[in-house]
């Protein structure tokens, strides 16, 4: 793997900025602060405290959203659609710095790579309205960790569930008003999870296809489905009254991941996140908030049919996929009043992603060993962009620009591709009167291929290009309206959308290599969430999203116009009741439509709808002590909410079918945690 630097350019670039700050007049005019405002967003709070299933995120949101559908790989490490979008077509964000997973597969996806227990809240950000970071295209999740507190303070809790799933974690922080500190760890493991007719996950391949390679070796059916540990270390100085110093460190360490519907597992997941924070405040008229952040994420990744019959007696005849990740950026950042309350924003971005990977073979698979899939490839962008919020009365509008320039170079002697793109949104948002809320804006974002859908190639027949080089950047122009009624008792936000997808970067089945396109098309969709309150105790929450994707006309060699992986229509409701101060009961229903609009050319399939119960009952124990009881899927129904899109390389039948993978049957769990 390349090791190649922007952190010396990005300090030189601090510097004259700091510099530049620091000439400016000392006073600062007085201006009245401008609220907050997420735009075309929904905050979600206390994820660590309220979602103890497990540490998927993606799971949790799944849960919480209805914009939001799961994408089932695991016990864990799955992965999410937001809106009618995924992969890199959504940002993920952890504390404002970018990680990318290894895996051409999407063993490992970015929310992967973060735990619940260590996660403050999340803001799902739909729409191109982030100009902050590269590659927003169509959305964004925005992850906060927590953060270090005065005092001394704690947290030690014990997770037990079904399929013997077994978890402890600890937290503890405290320090004085200028050095804060805080350390996290724990560790979880769970047995292969059940489906609502009992199949674990080798009963679920052997149902799938008897005779498939793909299945388990017979001492290898009752694995554990994963084992995972993590630590969080954060260390916050308040080097003087208006300059703060953030550091922090992640780790995870994921070990024999099993994914059933796929042709390996992963023999380790190993994720590293470093940030650095700097933060200069009232510096001048000039800059009411200089920061500066870098960030260094690096993902080593190696997946293998170890475990299956396709290795051979005793896996003499193994294959592993070893692929590793290092993603490196930083930000420069100012922020200034200027005299009419208005609040500009102008900063620097840089990134650059490396990404490697090679096959290895034993015994009659030892001639794909070092086998090149991924060779080296650095994605290297710098961008400037430029913001402006004002608040007119009632009024509030905001304007965003971003320009990208972007360099993307593998180590071989396939080709280079430069792209670079103009994005903008307007977004204004006008109170017509207490309570009532138009909102609307328009938009235009861009993000470039990655290695995978321009370079990857597999060992098949010697050698197999599947990305394709001549690969063009992908442009989304967006439309979106909605309006928020917060009325008394009723808080309801519903939302429209409409996007024009240019060259969006779709999977083509019919070719034998190249097999990644750009086509034309269009994504559309509602949303609906709200509440009701009937009492100061009891309530209801609820959400409903629909989308539909359609290529402008099919794809070469198909005749399918249908978007792949755009859910059907989707929702939630749930019963809340405040028995107690502190305590919670719910019943949340969650439910979805037929899949009846697929994309059958590359590998997707009809199904059914479905629709299941959770109940769940937070108490309050005492001051200190907290008690979580819960039962997902009250009702024990098989049902799959994930489609078999072949982008992605699943297990295959003798017809070509792709084995669809059931959701977890009925599940308990207890949760016991102490604060101090």
């Amino acid at each position: 793997m390349k090791k190649k630097q922007i952190l010396p350019f990005v300090i030189c670039s601090s510097l004259c900025a700091t510099g530049v700050a620091a000439d400016q007049e000392d006073k600062k005019e007085d201006t009245e602060a401008m609220p907050e405002m997420v735009v075309q967003g929904t905050r979600l709070n206390d994820i660590s405290g309220k979602e103890v299933k497990s540490a998927d995120l993606a799971e949790a949101l799944a849960k919480k959203s209805a914009s939001v559908s799961l994408v089932r790989r695991s016990g864990i490490a799955n992965d999410i659609i937001l809106r009618g979008q995924k992969k890199d077509n959504i940002n993920i964000l952890i504390d404002g710095g970018k990680i990318y997973g290894a895996c051409p597969n999407r063993m490992d996806p970015p929310t992967s790579h973060i735990l619940t227990n260590n996660i403050e809240s999340v803001e799902i950000t739909e729409g191109p309205y982030d100009v902050e970071n590269f590659g927003t295209l169509s959305g964004a999740v925005k992850i906060t960790t927590k953060e270090p507190e005065e005092g001394m303070h704690g947290e030690v809790s014990l997770n037990v569930g079904s399929w013997n799933y077994l978890k402890g974690a600890a937290t503890l922080t405290g320090g004085t008003d200028r050095v804060r500190a805080m350390a996290s760890i724990s560790r979880e493991s769970s047995d292969q999870y059940e489906d609502g007719d009992g199949n674990d996950f080798a009963e679920q391949i052997e149902n799938y296809d008897p005779t498939s390679k793909g299945r388990y070796q017979d001492k290898y059916r009752d694995l554990e489905a994963y084992e995972k540990s993590t630590f969080m270390g954060k260390l916050f100085v308040d080097i003087t009254e208006n300059q703060e110093l953030k550091l922090s460190y992640t780790a995870n360490r994921s070990d024999d991941v099993l994914y059933p519907s796929s042709p390996m597992d992963a023999i380790y997941d190993d994720p590293d996140i470093f940030d650095v924070q700097y933060v200069i405040s009232d510096l001048g008229i000039w800059s009411r908030e200089l920061s500066f952040q870098y960030y260094n994420s690096q993902v080593d990744h190696p997946m293998s049919n170890r475990y299956r019959l396709s290795s051979g007696p005793g896996s003499v005849n193994e294959k592993t996929h070893h692929l590793e990740t290092e993603m490196q950026g930083a930000k420069v950042k100012n922020s200034w009043d200027l005299s009419d309350g208005t609040v500009m924003t102008v900063g620097l971005d840089f990134s650059r992603r490396n990404w490697d990977g090679a096959f290895e073979g034993k015994g009659m698979a030892a001639k794909i060993d070092g086998f090149v899939s991924i060779d080296d490839v650095d994605t290297d962008n710098a961008a400037i962009f430029v913001e402006a919020e004002k608040n007119i009365e009632s009024f509030n509008l905001k304007l965003g620009a971003r320009y990208d320039d972007t360099t993307i170079e593998p180590a071989g002697t396939q080709p280079s591709n430069d792209y670079s793109a103009l994005s903008a949104f307007a977004f204004g948002t006008y109170g017509l009167q207490d309570g009532l809320k138009l909102f609307g804006g328009v938009g235009r974002s861009a993000r470039v291929p990655d290695a995978r859908e321009l370079y990857l190639r597999f060992p098949t027949a010697g050698g197999v290009l599947i990305g394709n080089p001549d690969l063009d950047q992908v442009i989304n122009t967006e439309i979106d309206l909605g309006m928020e009624l917060n009325a008394g008792s009723l808080y309801i936000k519903p939302k429209v959308f409409y996007s024009w997808l240019g060259d969006f970067i779709v999977y083509n089945d019919s070719k034998m290599m190249r097999r990644f396109d750009n086509v034309d098309a269009t994504l559309y969709g509602f949303s609906v969430d709200g509440s009701w309150n009937f009492t100061d105790q009891i309530y209801l929450d609820f959400g409903l999203a629909w989308q539909r994707g359609e290529k402008d006309k099919a794809q070469p060699g198909q005749t399918d116009r249908d978007l792949p992986e755009i859910p059907p229509l989707k929702g939630t409701l749930a019963l809340n009741w405040e028995y107690l101060d502190d305590s919670l009961a719910r019943a949340e229903v969650v439910a979805a439509d037929n899949w009846t609009r697929y994309d059958a050319d590359n590998g997707e399939q009809e199904l059914d709808s479905w629709a299941v119960l959770n109940l769940k009952v937070d108490h309050a124990l005492t001051k200190n002590i907290n008690l979580v009881l819960g039962v997902d899927n009250v009702f024990d129904e098989t049902y799959a909410v994930s489609n078999t899109y072949k982008d992605l390389t699943l297990l295959e039948g003798g017809g070509g079918d792709v084995i669809l993978m059931n959701e977890p049957g009925r599940y308990f769990y207890l949760n016991a945690a102490y604060r101090f």
